[in-house]
């Protein structure tokens, strides 16, 4: 049972483009934590919360860890950090 569970996982890499947004990610909320501001000057957590969870994900992904169970390779996928940043980039339009 084991040696199915090993073959059906995918085989790891490192995802270049991951790994680029994570740290752009992380180096423009350190640099400059303006961005993460609202207007009147306060935190943002709501966009703070998406962008995180992107740069999360996109470590994740990007230096190539495959979880096992199907729900934990979909919440650390590609997709996953698209939807976040997306969700980061209509926060921060919408202020």
């Amino acid at each position: 049972m084991t040696a199915r569970l090993a073959d059906a996982s995918p085989t790891s890499r490192i995802h270049s483009l991951s790994l680029v947004v994570a740290v752009a990610i992380m180096l423009a909320c350190t640099l400059y934590p303006p961005l993460i501001a609202a207007p009147d000057g306060k935190a943002d957590h709501a966009l703070a919360t998406a962008l995180f969870a992107a740069m999360s994900v996109a470590f994740v992904n990007g230096v190539g860890f495959v979880p096992r169970m199907p729900v934990w390779r979909w919440l650390f996928s590609g997709w996953t950090c698209l939807a976040a940043l997306a969700l980061a980039g209509w926060i921060k339009f919408l202020h």
